[in-house]
């Protein structure tokens, strides 16, 4: 618990927290000393949890600057001729209620949509899908999360008949003789995992990278795929037919266990490794060499990540990857299984309890209508007035864009800049009639707001969120909220109050959330019936499945059956193929995205941090040097990065670490570094996933750009 010490005229506040950022949520303890005529000073110490053993990296160790800035929202704020002006709380619930009656009034429920984030508590998460669907009565939620884990899920989902991030534990890394990390930069956007994957290289493992780039994790890998991005699956089918070729197939398990094999196998062996080659950029020999390693090790784990999945075929590349692992049979047993290195804090989580827009509590189907009848049982209404399946995330910016959404809820989230094609989300939000925005800072989307309430941070608001191993973790508060801002799920139900629906919303805890959170979830794929606060107070942590209150939690997925009625999983024949959109003679170059270390997401939080925002400053584009060359750019200088959607300005940084046809843009930064105004907004048409990872840009220098727009005058 949190403590006081009065010692010496210094006040210490102890604050037992966790990280707001990545998925492993590290615990941490932040001390504040106050003491007359000196600015409070604050150390951060890392504690112990099974996840991260103990250690922060540098954005956790700095996490307490954004919710400790003098830039936090404090007070409502409504926009009035152009600038926003202060009002009351009640001011704001009865703007609420004035704009979102009238213009459901006029166009119906679903006139009004909501859009959250995955870093959202999981009782917010829960109580935010709750309020779209029974406040609002409208069937357009989704969150921010379908950018983060969608391809991933909806593969494992099919493939294993359920989806958690990992189906096994991180413990179970050092156990594995080979690994293959696809698609992830886990030392600069999970940099206290690696030593895990340290300890697994002292042991013997043997790691394979696959990525554009030469990162961090590449470095660290045995083996590095420099793989053409948006190919990954492809150079997945090259590694399964020499799978096939060399006998490294676990023909018991296939047989017991899976299904689908046989066209599997038809396809495999009609593919030609050379082409795939040529298609991957991949050499042949390491292929095989990547292939052979795997196979032959007798325990191993797949991971893969953003990298892989924000492609228009990331559902099926995940499932190319999940082939893979279950064609040598590696999960279900100590030092196998698959992970999904989800990127938002509760990326797991927020899409099991009804941020998804086909979603309800417990991963059940908002279309299943037994699903329907228990989720309306719990919340107490006739299963009819729940409203059908909405649309994904960037579908609803184009609802927006069409005008069927006439207004907004936005909740943690900042959709004008981590949506692809941002020039057209933005000009969207201008169209609405009325915007909302809850959030603790002033994100790019807040300054289009109309309404602007004040929301607590990590450090102010408690409950839970799920890690990326599946592991329930109870984060506490530590501070009064500062001004006027009030804990998300508080809004919630004081606007449902004020829309006349008060009684599904008379929660006085986020504890009292949770336990309708775990009813809602009983008996679904995610259940979460038998976890509770105390539980996760003594255990730090517990993992879902767990049906019961005596029940251990499921620590390790598929031991002796898979998820689907026959208890077998699922696999599929995925054809190569080329990226939506292809490089040309005026747009010669890949784009690709990511992070780096000291950013978060768009950046709204880490960027109020002095500390990390000193570190990088400025976005930038990672080009090879003869590619820069060619293109008659120069080290530091300006540049203009164009794709059919629209252009923005970065500093090019010269780097041997990218392919010669590929450039590097972060996602962290928004106005003219956003690299979301030139991503493609073509969708996965499985899971709704944009792609993000691939798309065709040119590049120039500025000053040449200058220069020509001078002559022109």
């Amino acid at each position: 618990m949190n403590r006081v010490i009065e010692q010496d005229d210094v006040s210490t506040l102890v604050m037992n927290t966790q990280c707001p950022f990545c998925s492993v949520q590290c615990k941490m303890q932040v001390i504040e000393e106050r003491s007359a005529g000196k600015r409070p000073a604050y150390t951060v110490i890392p504690t112990p949890n099974a996840a991260s053993e103990g250690r922060l990296c540098i954005k956790g160790m700095n996490a307490y600057q954004h919710a400790l800035t003098g830039e936090r929202l404090l007070h409502p704020m409504m926009k009035q001729d152009g600038q926003f002006v202060r009002i009351t709380w009640e001011e704001a619930y009865s703007l609420i209620e004035q704009k979102f009656t009238a213009l459901q009034g006029q166009y119906g429920n679903d006139a009004i949509g909501v859009y959250g984030g995955g870093s959202l508590t999981n009782e917010s998460a829960y109580l935010l899908g709750k309020f779209a669907r029974i406040a609002l009565r409208s069937k357009y939620i989704d969150y921010n999360g379908r950018f983060c884990m969608s391809a991933a899920a909806s593969a494992g989902n099919k493939a294993f008949g359920i989806d958690r991030g990992l189906t096994n534990q991180l413990a179970d890394i050092e156990r594995a003789e080979c690994i293959v990390l696809a698609g992830t930069n886990i030392a600069e956007c999970q940099p206290t995992l690696m030593p895990y994957f340290t300890r697994a290289k002292e042991k013997g493992a043997y790691i394979i990278a696959i990525d554009p780039r030469e990162t961090g994790t590449t470095r660290a890998a045995d083996l590095h795929l420099r793989v053409k991005p948006g190919m990954d699956a492809s150079l997945a089918n090259g590694m399964l037919k020499v799978l096939l070729e060399e006998g490294l197939i676990d023909e018991s398990f296939v047989q017991q266990r899976t299904k689908g094999f046989g066209e599997l196998k038809a396809h495999l062996e009609g593919l030609n490794l050379e082409e795939i080659a040529e298609l991957t950029g991949v050499p042949v020999k390491l292929i095989r060499q990547a292939a052979i390693a795997y196979g032959k090790a007798s325990t191993g784990m797949v991971f893969t990540a953003r990298g892989v999945e924000q492609q228009t075929d990331g559902y099926m590349a995940v499932r190319n990857f999940l082939n893979l692992v279950l064609l040598t049979g590696k999960i279900g047993k100590p030092g196998c299984g698959y992970g999904a290195v989800t990127g938002q804090g509760n990326g797991q989580g927020g899409r099991e309890h009804g941020q998804k827009a086909d979603q309800l509590p417990g991963y059940r189907l908002i279309e299943n209508p037994e699903d329907r009848a228990y989720v309306a049982d719990v919340w107490g209404i006739d299963p009819g007035e729940l409203p059908g399946k909405g649309v994904s995330a960037y579908e609803m910016m184009e609802k927006v864009h069409e005008q069927e959404i006439r207004a907004l809820f936005v909740m943690g989230s900042n959709p004008i800049v981590s949506n692809p094609n941002a020039n057209f989300v933005e000009e969207g939000l201008r169209k609405l009639d009325f915007l909302v925005v809850a959030d603790m800072l002033m994100s790019e989307t807040a300054q289009l707001a109309d309404l602007i309430l004040p929301a607590t941070a990590y450090l102010e608001n408690e409950g839970t969120l799920t890690n990326l191993e599946g592991r329930v973790l109870l984060r506490q508060s530590s501070r009064p909220a500062p001004g006027e801002a009030k804990h998300d799920w508080q809004i919630l139900c004081d606007v449902a109050e004020k829309l006349g629906r008060g009684q599904y919303f008379s929660f006085e805890s986020a504890e009292s959330i949770f336990d309708e959170l775990r009813l809602a979830s009983r008996g679904g794929i995610a259940d979460y019936y038998g976890i509770t606060y105390d539980r996760l107070r003594r255990e730090e942590g517990v993992y879902w499945p767990c049906p019961a209150p005596d029940h251990p939690g499921a620590k390790r997925l598929f031991e002796s059956s898979f998820a689907h009625e026959d208890g077998r999983a699922e696999l599929i024949a995925v054809q190569n193929h080329l990226p939506k959109e292809q490089v040309s003679a005026e747009y010669p170059l890949y784009l690709t995205t990511g992070r780096v270390l000291t950013h978060y997401l768009t950046g709204v939080q880490t960027r109020k941090s002095h500390s990390l925002a000193a570190r990088d400053v400025e976005s930038f584009m990672e080009i090879h040097p003869r590619t820069a060359k060619k293109h008659r750019i120069e080290d530091a200088t300006l540049v203009k990065v164009e794709s059919v959607r629209g252009s923005i300005f970065v500093r090019c940084r010269l780097s041997n670490d990218i392919r010669e046809d590929t450039v590097f843009v972060p996602m962290h930064w928004g106005d003219t570094q956003n690299v979301n105004k030139i991503t493609n907004q073509a969708l996965d048409p499985t899971c709704r996933m944009p792609g993000f990872k691939v798309c065709a840009v040119r590049v120039s220098p500025l000053v040449v750009e200058a220069a020509i727009g001078h002559l022109a005058k």
